[in-house]
């Protein structure tokens, strides 16, 4: 009987064996060791939503921003400026961003976070950038709203916009700026010969969020 019972035992361990070589599998790893948990990092911004801006730019309302505080899930958030400028974190409340760049930002956080942690490292990630846009309209290969990512002169915006249009009128740019100081619209008039030509560099001035760059035809100009 006990010679039965062991010759049964040995055909279910080669049955065993037989199938788990077919799976692939061992019958025994009944207890395999599970894989170590990921170790915390800290959280990085996409490459793919992230802009790649300069030095010089400086936040503004409805900019987009990501705060990355290390190894601090709680604190890194993605903000929006709001109208009046300022941004809100956990446990440091409101904060200034507007006309501050991306690094000055930085540093003022990092400073306040010292109340809370010794070496904080945090890093300020421009996501989406909508304060500082201007309008090309007219005779210009592209015209519409350009997003920009660091200071812009008028030519510069011409030239993102695809350059003059064969029947632009160069010599008669526009540019409309509304200046909140005195709350009203003014008109800015440039030359294209005047900056490139005789050097008036005056002319090419630098844009403000909001500006309206116009370049009429030759036609219009002819007509006026």
């Amino acid at each position: 009987m006990e010679v039965m019972r062991m010759g049964r035992a040995q055909f279910i361990l080669s049955a065993s064996l037989m199938i788990g070589a077919l799976l692939g599998e061992s019958p025994f790893a009944f207890a395999q060791e599970k894989p170590a948990p990921a170790a915390n990092v800290a959280p990085q911004a996409s490459e793919k939503n992230s802009m790649i801006v300069t030095s010089d730019y400086y936040i503004g309302p409805e900019d987009i921003l990501e705060i990355i505080v290390w190894r601090n899930a709680d604190l890194s958030k993605v903000v929006t400026v709001r109208p009046d400028g300022r941004i809100s974190l956990p446990l440091l409340g409101d904060i200034e961003a507007t006309g501050l760049t991306p690094g000055q930002l930085t540093t003022n956080i990092v400073t306040k976070l010292k109340q809370f942690k010794e070496t904080p490292t945090v890093s300020v990630i421009l996501q989406q950038g909508n304060s500082y846009a201007v309008y090309v309209l007219g005779e210009v290969g592209k015209p519409g709203r350009y997003f920009l990512k660091s200071k812009t002169t008028l030519l510069q915006a011409i030239t993102n916009a695809g350059g003059f249009a064969p029947i632009a009128a160069r010599n008669r740019i526009v540019i409309f700026r509304w200046v909140e100081g005195k709350n009203q619209e003014i008109k800015l008039k440039a030359s294209y010969d005047e900056i490139v030509l005789k050097d008036n560099s005056d002319q090419n001035v630098i844009l403000k969020p909001g500006d309206t760059i116009v370049v009429p035809s030759e036609t219009m100009v002819l007509t006026q």
